[in-house]
């Protein structure tokens, strides 16, 4: 079993950075894939960024290159969301997801893939 937990969420002001967290315990494996993804009221699931646990390299999505980075700390087990140049349009409840398996050496921001999901951290953006 996995247990996610994010913290770091918060209010900030337009133009602002954050940074969540994501602690993981339980039976992680350097094969799977740690996720970022993000949901806004009325909106879908949507991914944010990704790390392959093994090798450390990172996946965005499309709409985030530039100002969002993902790092891990694996003697802490934990992931980490950086996140610059908020606008309101960042407001969502994010989440941090795992599964244990990769697609190839990458891993795909589909959240319907990824099996354990933490309680998610609210970030609000005021203009």
């Amino acid at each position: 079993q996995v247990q996610l937990v994010e913290s770091g969420g918060g209010s900030v002001q337009a133009g602002g950075s954050l940074t969540l967290a994501c602690a993981a315990s339980g039976y992680i494996l350097k094969t799977g894939c740690m996720g970022w993804f993000r949901q806004a009221p009325g909106k879908e699931r949507r991914g944010v960024a990704s790390i392959y646990i093994g090798s450390g390299n990172t996946f965005l999505g499309d709409s985030d290159q530039g100002r969002i980075a993902i790092s891990q700390d694996n003697a802490k087990n934990t992931v980490y969301l950086r996140m610059n140049s908020l606008s309101p349009e960042d407001t969502a409840m994010y989440y941090c997801a795992y599964r244990a398996w990769n697609n190839g050496g990458y891993c795909l921001l589909r959240p319907d893939e990824y099996n354990y999901w933490g309680q998610g951290t609210q970030v609000t953006v005021s203009s």
